[in-house]
């Protein structure tokens, strides 16, 4: 055995024994049993060790293949049954540091390289380890060997390797976070743990989690890793970051540090001076580390290409969000930084600031967004820079995407306020005028102030002092002056920068604080010599260079001087203006303003120097090409006018003259640019105006101006304006646009804008041209229909060729004369029209004119015509009459047909219902008008290949009948001839065409089904008409028999067609809406005449009309009471059927004899209110219909049948439909019984109500107790409850004898949860209960004296909600304010109610304020809210009595007692002093 022994150590030992058979010899060893080493075990794994230590230190040269094969010695040695069975039976097994150390080192270079050399192996052996506790123990000892570990695992397994590793690294992970979790869990040091946490795992824990929450290893496919193992690694990070960050015994530094409080406790301060733990954990997470995880960390110089626009995107996008992190989180203290880490995070910012600039992206809105938040942080990160950032950010920045403008418009706004308040404004404009005036291709910039920078700009400046504006409006001027106006000259680069730099100069200058009388004189004096430097240092040289140009062809570069020097004319004649009329001690160059009568050679020049002659040459000049010089030229001359009338003398004929010479100017400035149409659009900043935008421009000054222009214009020039308005309005459908171009200004947007202006009627000249323009455009598309020589449609429509709406207003003169004997002179324009309409009408018009007109119909609305004079009412009813009766094309789809119909008829109404509506009925009889339109129906309507229940055809039949019933309407207010038009009415429809079929009682094929349902509308409104007026008449006078008599015959007409209308198809029936409404109309005039002719009394009636349509009735009837539930969704048909079965219940004579009429109508109606289908905003918006008819069953039906209605109620409101989850049934019961509550009882009827009112109660507490134990709450269920019992109590406020039925309220209200609901249904629960609490407080107050504590409880609910939902949010959204501000208004009401019964809550008070102030101290509340609450509070305060304050001073905790004191003073202050001065003035 000796030699054995001997052997195999030194063997193993030996130098010359090859490596090969030394593994051998070693793996015999461990396996055989013969061989007999003291300690084998041991001696066997330290010399592997020993060997790989050696190998790893560079001690020893080994090849790849041996230094594996050790490693999987070691591994099987770990692994073997025989090392778990001696480790059981107790024997020690050492491992040395020196392995532990060299996995991890393995595991390093893997996670850091990627180098998979032996690395299952290495995973097989940690596994080993960790998986056999006596082993694990060389980890958990030593605890940073097993942080060390760790981190480099998850490090490992972020690089996401594939194939076999996979598995075995989320093992050793698995291991090594349950081993890690047991030390922490046996840390007493906090620090520590949390050191280690957020030092090393913190990252890499966090980034494989994400990816593990993926499911970046779960999918199919190699590598793939089990979901359990997943979720419990998940679990295992999860679990150490509650245990290293978010440890118990940190929670108090947690909140110190995010409420910045310094407390007293030793041990709390002690902790806050261990660690802040969020800065710390989010220093780990955002700064450099993560950054230099991005791609354009390493971008060098010249490399920004190297990444797409996409990569770009992703990228900034992550640097914008750590930026915000640490913006949002304080994480970059300046003074901290600079002083305790020598600048560390300044100059990462830097290097991130020049990373920036350097590889500028102004495509990108996150780009800017990142350099906003940079300037936020500190504005001397960027300041280095400043020039190049105003430069790729502003100035030379490619920007049209909205989304990046207005990230764009965001940066400037955060750079000029930072420098504003450094009080650095002028040094910021030195470096744009550095950036502008730069040696650049100008042509390639965009405009310096667009919309975005120049309303930045402009905010930006009216709130600097007037001396900040002086000096950098100075500087503008010295730089114009010495660096680009003696180089202007053929230049057009400086040509170009001239312009920049006068739109600058512009907005500094209009931006200004306006100086008035209380300026100090020095700013006045100062701002006078900067005018007059302005004008004779800059402007007037410009000018100078316009009067000699060279060539016939204007130049680039002298356009643009052009431009610069007309803009900064504008800008110095509109400042000179404006400091003259505010300012008394500005004295301007122009002369006085107001006051001074203008005198023939002394009329307003339009800048002081520059002679006529001269402005000549300039208007000559500008007007070769449309620019902003043309623009600030019309400007001047509109500052010329507005001087002149501010003269005393302005209506002399000198200043008339040079008026109307300016405006005509202006008008004609640009006729021909405005002539062709453009699409352009202008964002209404001067500095944009160019050739694209010039034709907008110009038409939003002449349109913002009108009524200054208006009166000094000819004829020719309001036309023309007239025309250029109905030519630049939108027609037909509008483009949706971007949100950009919805804020920026179009031709049809300024004409959409003066077409519905409030002022546009009283400018009369234009709006009366502009009528002549409608109707010139619709009548010559009318001509191009016409079907025959247009001589003779002149003659028969004489109307669309009239250019004047004065001689169509004298028709009306010459009709309303008397004519020959017997001659109705009147008649003559609707006989030729009904000719025409009878035969065919000699206009035709296909889909493209159709388009046209509805085009211009639409125009015609937007005017309003309920305020036009006779002359344009009649031309524009005889133009649209003529429309409505026109030929339409085969090429009109139905469609578009009914949609032009319904809008004449719709346009005809409304002009009817104006000022001039009896001017029409002098050239025409309404009942012509009647005839006429029914004709062209009639005839028109067999060619609409549409169903009956197409809803463009129930609204098109809708829109006539309501003309129809309008225009007879007019008839009787009017007085015009009742008997005469009603009886050429009644005469017509009876001998129409539809009638005469419907008459013969004859189904035949070629019927006209639409022109029956015409016809049937007709009728109905006929009817509709008479019936009430002839209700209101005194009975014996001739008149009103004879009505009668055409009212009967009406009513059987319209018998006739609904008969014909009704007869069920094979398919069965269904009734139409026209149907239901015709019928209810019919049955309504039917007990009308009943009721004239045979008394009050309808019951003993047996009339031989009624009876003759009782089938027809009984039909519907039967039918509508099936079809109930399907018409609930239809508002207009549910309406009908319900007045159709109140109706019908009130005539006897019509009930069928074996079923109980009401027993079928209840039913029927409680079909609808449980028909789960139908939604609870429909039953909502039928119950009013409802409540109308369930009155009058009620009214008249008997007790019995209001005990069925009790009983369906009770059997309804069962809490065992709650139980079966049967809401509906609960709900239908609720509806009903709020429905029998609104109905009028009283007798017998009454007392059965209320004997069964404790049932109910009781019934609705249980329900209320269930459907609040429901997760989510039942609203559904509690809403109507809250509602029904509010009912409950008021009207049983003499009725309800038992004081507990009251008390049971209580309960409900607080029963009913207020909290996690949202905006919307928190407002509609709580007003319920406070209706319900309202009601107990008004109607039951001996009930609520002997529960007062309960009604406390109910309202201190109330207002504690209110302060929950009404607290400041921290980036909440305030869209829900105003539900809350509603809620405190109820809450402050209720408060005056309490007061106002003193004597019952005194003795309460000071306990209702003691639960005000516990509560409102813990919350800060909006002010809006606060203000309302604390006026309800100072009611009850008024009830405290000097003890009772003295008690709460006393009772009250500190900081409860300083809320208080602070509510008291106030209550004194603004509360009771105010009362005390109003007792002074009180009689």
């Amino acid at each position: 055995m000796a030699a054995v022994y001997s052997g195999i150590s030194l063997k193993l030992k030996s130098k010359t024994t090859s490596w090969e058979d030394k593994l051998k010899l070693a793996h015999f060893a461990w396996i055989s049993h013969q061989c007999f080493l003291p300690n084998k075990e041991q001696v066997l794994l330290d010399w592997a060790r020993q060997s790989l230590v050696a190998f790893y230190k560079k001690k020893l040269e080994l090849k790849e293949d041996i230094v594996e094969r050790l490693w999987i010695y070691i591994d099987n040695i770990l692994h073997s049954r025989k090392l778990q069975n001696l480790l059981k039976n107790g024997k020690t097994i050492n491992l040395q540091i020196s392995l532990v150390k060299i996995i991890n080192e393995r595991i390093t270079e893997f996670s850091l390289r990627g180098s998979q050399r032996n690395i299952c192996a290495v995973l097989r052996c940690c596994q080993g380890i960790l998986s056999t506790p006596a082993l694990a123990v060389i980890y958990t000892a030593k605890q940073e060997l097993m942080v060390t570990l760790l981190s480099q695992l998850c490090w490992s397994a972020c690089r996401q390797p594939e194939g076999a590793v996979v598995a075995q690294l989320f093992e050793v992970i698995h291991l090594a976070l349950g081993h890690y979790l047991l030390i922490l869990q046996q840390q007493v040091n906090p620090r520590r743990a949390f050191g280690d946490v957020t030092a090393h795992l913190l990252q890499p824990c966090l980034v494989l989690r994400h990816l593990l929450s993926g499911g970046t290893w779960t999918q199919a496919g190699e590598g793939q890793l089990r979901q359990v193992l997943s979720r419990d690694i998940r679990s295992q990070i999860e679990a150490v970051f509650r245990g290293g960050i978010f440890q118990p015994e940190l929670l108090s530094s947690y909140k110190e540090e995010l409420l910045d409080q310094q407390q007293g406790d030793v041990k709390a301060g002690a902790m806050k001076n261990l660690l802040a733990p969020i800065d710390t954990v989010l220093t780990r997470l955002v700064l450099p580390r993560l950054f230099g995880c991005l791609k354009i960390s390493h971008l060098q110089e010249e490399q920004s290409k190297a990444l797409s626009t996409s990569d770009w995107t992703t990228e900034l996008l992550v640097v914008e969000q750590l930026l915000n992190s640490v913006a949002n989180n304080n994480i970059y203290n300046i003074a901290a930084d600079r002083i305790r880490h020598e600048e560390a995070q300044f100059r990462f910012y830097r290097h991130v600031a020049e990373l920036l600039i350097n590889h500028a992206q102004a495509p990108i809105p996150a780009w800017f967004r990142c350099l906003k938040t940079l300037i936020s942080l500190n504005h001397l990160i960027l300041e280095p820079d400043l020039d190049d950032l105003l430069a790729s950010a502003w100035i030379d920045a490619e920007v049209t995407e909205f989304r990046t403008k207005k990230a764009q418009e965001t940066l400037i706004h955060t750079v000029f306020q930072t420098y504003a308040k450094l009080r650095q404004v002028p040094r910021l404009f030195e470096e744009v005028l550095g950036v502008i005036c730069r040696p650049a291709a100008e042509t390639l910039r965009q405009p310096v102030l667009a919309s975005g920078p120049s309303m930045v700009l402009s905010a930006c400046l009216l709130e600097l002092p007037p001396s900040q504006i002086l000096d950098t409006w100075s500087l503008v001027l010295e730089k114009f002056q010495s660096l680009i106006l003696p180089y202007l000259q053929s230049d057009a680069d400086m040509a170009l920068k001239s312009l920049s730099l006068s739109s600058l100069l512009h907005c500094i200058m209009f931006n200004m604080r306006s100086l008035d009388s209380s300026t100090p004189l020095p700013i006045v004096r100062r701002t006078q010599c900067m005018m007059e430097r302005m004008l004779r240092e800059l402007v007037q040289p410009l000018l100078a260079l316009l009067l000699d140009p060279l060539g016939p062809e204007p130049e680039l570069w002298l356009q643009k001087v052009s431009d610069s020097a007309l803009l900064l004319a504008y800008t110095w004649a509109q400042v000179d203006a404006m400091l003259s009329l505010n300012c008394s001690q500005y004295h301007s160059m122009s002369g006085a303003l107001i006051g001074v009568a203008v005198e023939i050679s002394n009329v307003p020049s339009l800048l002081p120097g520059v002679e006529t002659q001269h402005w000549k040459k300039i208007e000559t000049f500008t007007a070769q090409f449309s620019s902003l010089g043309r623009y600030c030229l019309e400007q001047l001359y509109l500052q010329k006018m507005r001087r002149t009338l501010m003269h005393t003398s302005f209506r002399s004929e000198e200043a008339l003259r040079s008026l109307r010479c300016d405006a005509a100017f202006i008008i004609g400035s640009s006729r021909k640019s405005l002539n062709q149409r453009t699409m352009a659009s202008w964002d209404g900043q001067i500095g944009t105006v160019s050739g694209l935008t010039y034709p907008v421009a110009h038409w939003h000054l002449i349109v913002s101006n009108l009524t200054i222009l208006i009166s000094y214009l000819c004829p020719d020039d309001v036309r023309y304006l007239a025309s250029v308005l109905l030519r630049t309005l939108p027609m037909g459908k509008a483009q949706e646009g971007s949100i950009e171009e919805e804020a920026y200004v179009t031709l049809e947007k300024i004409s959409k804008a003066i077409l519905h202006s409030p002022l546009f009627p009283e400018m009369q000249s234009l709006h009366s041209a502009f009528l002549l323009c409608v109707t010139a455009r619709c009548s010559s598309i009318l001509c191009s229909g016409a079907q025959r020589d247009s001589g003779l449609v002149s003659q028969q429509l004489p109307w669309l060729f009239e250019k004047d709406h004065m001689v169509v207003g004298h028709w009306e003169n010459r009709f309303a004369k008397a004519g020959p004997e017997g001659l109705e002179p009147r008649g003559e324009i609707a006989k030729n029209l009904l000719s025409l309409v009878k035969s065919d009408f000699p206009i035709q018009l296909e889909g493209e004119q159709l388009e046209s007109i509805l085009g211009l119909l639409e125009v015609i609305s937007a005017l309003q015509l309920d305020s036009l004079l006779p002359p344009y009412h009649v031309h524009y009813f005889l133009l649209l009459l003529s429309m409505a009766i026109t030929r339409l094309g085969c090429s009109c789809s139905s469609s578009l047909a009914l949609k032009f119909l319904m809008t004449c008829y719709q346009l005809l109404g409304y002009l009817q219902k104006g000022k001039s509506a009896r001017s029409v009925f002098k050239i025409m009889y309404g009942s012509d008008i009647f005839e006429i339109v029914l004709t062209s129906l009639f005839r028109a309507s067999g060619r609409f290949p549409i169903e009956m229940d197409d809803p463009t055809w129930l609204e098109f039949l809708q829109v006539i009948g309501t003309f129809l019933e309008e225009l007879m309407q007019m008839l009787i207010q009017m007085k015009l001839s009742l008997l005469l038009n009603f009886r050429k009415i009644t005469t017509f429809l009876s001998s129409s065409k539809p009638y005469m079929e419907a008459a013969s009682g004859k189904q035949l094929e070629n019927q006209n089904p639409q022109g029956r349902q015409l016809l049937l509308v007709s009728l109905t409104r006929l009817c509709h008409v008479l019936g009430p007026f002839l209700k209101e008449q005194k009975l014996g006078q001739e008149a009103p028999a004879a009505l009668s008599e055409l009212l009967q015959q009406a009513v059987l007409q319209t018998g006739a067609v609904l008969q014909l209308c009704s007869v069920r198809g094979a398919q069965g029936w269904h009734l139409p809406s026209v149907l239901i409404s015709s019928i209810s109309t019919l049955l309504e005039a039917d007990l009308g005449q009943h009721c004239r002719d045979g008394g009050a009394n309808i019951s003993h009636v047996t009339d031989r009309t009624l009876l003759s349509h009782a089938a027809l009735y009984q039909g519907v009837y039967s039918q509508i009471l099936l079809e109930l539930p399907a018409l609930a969704g239809h508002d207009q048909s549910f309406r009908a059927a319900l007045q159709f079965l109140t109706l019908f219940f009130l005539a006897p004579e019509l009930h069928p004899k074996k079923d109980s009429v009401f027993t079928s109508m209840f039913h029927s109606v409680r079909r609808v209110l449980a028909d789960p289908e139908i939604p609870v905003r429909v039953t909502q918006d039928i119950e009013p219909h409802l409540g109308a008819l369930f009155t009058q069953m009620l009214e008249v039906g008997t007790t019995e049948d209001l005990r069925l209605v009790m009983q369906c109620i009770l059997q309804g409101l069962d809490v065992s439909n709650m139980w079966k989850a049967d809401v509906q049934a609960v709900v239908s019961a609720i509806t009903l019984l709020r429905l029998l509550l609104n109905c009028p009882l009283s007798g017998e009827k009454a007392s059965l109500l209320w004997r069964a009112c404790p049932q109910i109660v009781t019934a609705l507490t249980l329900l209320n107790r269930e459907a609040c134990q429901e997760q989510p709450v039942s609203l559904t269920v509690v809403g109507p409850v809250l509602d029904v019992l509010a009912a409950l109590l008021r009207q049983g406020e003499e009725a309800i004898g038992n004081p507990h039925h009251v008390s049971l309220a209580f309960s409900i209200l607080l029963t009913v949860p207020l909290d996690h609901l949202k905006p919307l249904e928190y407002g509609s629960i709580f007003l319920r209960l406070h209706n319900v609490l309202f009601s107990i407080l008004q109607c039951h107050p001996k009930v609520m004296l002997k529960a007062i504590p309960s009604f406390l409880n109910s309202f201190n609910r109330l207002v504690f909600s209110v302060m929950r939902e009404g607290r400041q949010k921290d980036k909440g959204s305030t869209d829900d304010l105003p539900t809350v501000l509603k809620c405190a208004r109820l809450v402050e009401r209720m408060y005056s109610h309490i007061a106002a019964r003193a004597e019952d809550f005194t003795v309460f008070s000071p306990f209702m304020v003691a639960q005000y102030v516990l509560e409102v101290q813990k919350v800060t509340l909006y002010p809006a809210v606060k203000s309302l609450l604390q006026e309800g509070i100072y009611l009850i305060l008024d009830l405290c009595i000097e003890p009772d304050v003295q008690f709460l001073r006393a009772s009250l905790q500190p900081g409860m007692r300083d809320i208080f004191k602070e509510l008291y003073n106030d209550y004194l202050k603004y509360h009771k002093a105010k009362h005390e001065g109003e007792k002074r003035y009180t009689a």
